[in-house]
C-alpha cells in the first residue's frame, strides 16, 4: 500500500504471510478509506511517528472487527531498522486501527507490538516527518495527514475471492 501524506508518499510492504490478522485489518481499513484525512498525532524524533486514529487524539480507532484483536509475534520480524510498521496498542492484545512507523532500531518493542510491514519507498518522506516541529505533547505543529491510500495488491481479498 502507499500512504499519500501531506509530506509525500510512503510505500509499505504489508506482511500478509507472517502477520495475517494485522495485515488483514490494516489493508481492510486502507481499502475502506478509514485512514483518509487522518493525522499522525504523535511524532517523536529518533523513535517513531504514530497515526491511524480517526479522532486525532491517540485514544480512538477500532479494528475491522469492532473490537481489539490479539497480538501476533513472529521471531523473524523485529524492530531492527528505520521504517518498520507496527500496530500501536495500550497493552497486550489491544490492537485496533492505530499504527506507528519507526525512525530507528527499537529492540525493546519486539514481542510487545505486532509488526505488520515495512516502508520500502519514501524514506525521504519519513525523513521530513521526523524533522517536523512538535508541541510539548509530541503532536506535529503543522498536521501531517494521510490524504488517501493506494492499495497495489490485496492478497487477502484475492484469497477470499
Amino acid at each position: 500500500v502507499t500512504l499519500h501524506t501531506t509530506l509525500g508518499d510512503l510505500k509499505i510492504e504489508v506482511f500478509c504471510d507472517t502477520s495475517p490478522r494485522a495485515a488483514e485489518n490494516f489493508i481492510a481499513l486502507c481499502a475502506s478509506g478509514y485512514y483518509n484525512g487522518t493525522i499522525f498525532h504523535r511524532n517523536i524524533k529518533g523513535f517513531m511517528i504514530q497515526g491511524g486514529d480517526p479522532t486525532g487524539t491517540g485514544k480512538g480507532g477500532e479494528s475491522i472487527w469492532g473490537k481489539y484483536f490479539p497480538d501476533s509475534f513472529n521471531d523473524a520480524l523485529k524492530h531492527d531498522r528505520r521504517g518498520i510498521v507496527s500496530m500501536a496498542n495500550c497493552g497486550p492484545n489491544t490492537n485496533g486501527s492505530q499504527f506507528f512507523i519507526t525512525y530507528s532500531r527499537q529492540p525493546h518493542l519486539n514481542k510487545n507490538y505486532t509488526i505488520l510491514g515495512k516502508v520500502i519507498h519514501g524514506l525521504d518522506t519519513l525523513d521530513a516527518m521526523e524533522k517536523a516541529a512538535v508541541d510539548v505533547g509530541d503532536k506535529p505543529l503543522t498536521p501531517i495527514k494521510i490524504e488517501k491510500v493506494t492499495i497495489h495488491a490485496n492478497p487477502i481479498a484475492e484469497l477470499a475471492g
